[in-house]
């Protein structure tokens, strides 16, 4: 399995490498195809090239005349098979960000949670005495931390990896309160860091019974205000984690984006007085995003290419939108 992935990542890291050629080659040959049909002369540059170029475009079709890039390959069977999403949290999530985790669950279909707690098992010898007990609690804590540090995402990498997985997703806390949110795209990537803020879990909503149900239906999606070319892949990180919905689904989650920060809401819709009259119940959670990092790797790849960061000297252009309008 480790040759496998040491191979599928060259391969990967081979085809990423060659989209500057390939770049290169679609230009020339639009610049010809461009002069063909105006009428103009060929570019001075290309004339040495022509004759070989006009034979590549006769042969290309639809589906080869536009290159495809990495991260075409990152999703290309994105649509053959449903999302299998695995939801975990930093170690030792407190009571909070553990309730958090559990209602992700369902907001995204397919999802499994696994617990990163600090429960430690020790074993002590009925020989009367307390003091070795407690040595031996220490001891064996001790080496919890030690073995489950900075190898536990790695791992849990590469098992997912191994189990057909398809997207990891983290959740990280400050002193109780969820702030980070990481989506990472298995096998090779991308990775994609968000700020969490102003989280309001449906546990803490007061009125149980007005909020209902919450439905585990594929739910259908309203991505707006994603213009830009980062908005778009920010778009497609976010919309490929969840399955094709059903036409009849009265599940809808948005993501809305305003000023770089994308607002979360989750709804079911009902017709009471029928197709005309509709009615929305926001059944939660509730949060705003906001996107700082996408790294061209798994999690776990400290050396993987920053595709785009969020520098500290953005903040002073306040008119400037990254995402959207």
């Amino acid at each position: 399995m480790l040759r496998r992935n040491i191979r599928l990542r060259r391969e990967y890291l081979y085809r990423k490498s060659l989209e500057g050629k390939e770049r290169l080659l679609y230009e020339k040959k639009r610049k010809i195809k461009e002069a063909l049909a105006e009428g103009k002369p060929i570019p001075t540059e290309l004339r040495n090239e022509e004759a070989a170029l006009r034979q590549e475009i006769d042969l290309e079709d639809e589906n080869t005349a536009i290159p495809r890039s990495h991260i075409d390959d990152e999703y290309a069977k994105a649509t053959e098979r449903d999302p299998k999403i695995l939801l975990t949290t930093s170690r030792d999530p407190s009571a909070p960000l553990t309730q958090f985790v559990k209602e992700l669950k369902f907001v995204f279909p397919y999802a499994e949670r696994i617990n990163r707690g600090g429960q430690v098992f020790y074993a002590a010898w009925e020989i009367g005495s307390y003091t070795l007990v407690l040595e031996l609690k220490f001891v064996v804590l001790n080496a919890e931390r030690i073995n489950c540090g900075g190898q536990v995402i790695s791992e849990i990498i590469e098992s997912c990896r191994a189990h057909d997985y398809t997207d990891v997703i983290l959740v990280h806390e400050h002193r109780g309160v969820p702030d980070g949110l990481v989506i990472c795209h298995l096998p090779f990537g991308p990775t994609a860091y968000f700020e969490l803020l102003n989280v309001v879990t449906r546990h803490d909503i007061k009125d149980k019974k007005a909020i209902g149900t919450m439905p585990e239906a594929p739910p259908h999606l309203i991505l707006n205000n994603f213009k830009s070319k980062l908005g778009e892949r920010t778009a497609n990180i976010l919309k490929h984690l969840f399955p094709m919905p059903k036409p009849d689904t009265k599940r809808i989650i948005t993501f809305a984006n305003q000023s770089d920060y994308i607002s979360f809401r989750h709804h079911i819709y009902e017709k009471h007085g029928g197709p005309k009259s509709v009615e929305l119940k926001e059944i939660g959670p509730r949060f705003e995003m906001r996107l700082y990092q996408i790294k061209l790797g798994t999690v776990d790849q400290t050396e993987a290419q920053n595709e785009w960061v969020l520098r500290p000297y953005m903040n002073t252009t306040k008119k400037q939108k990254f995402i959207g309008d």
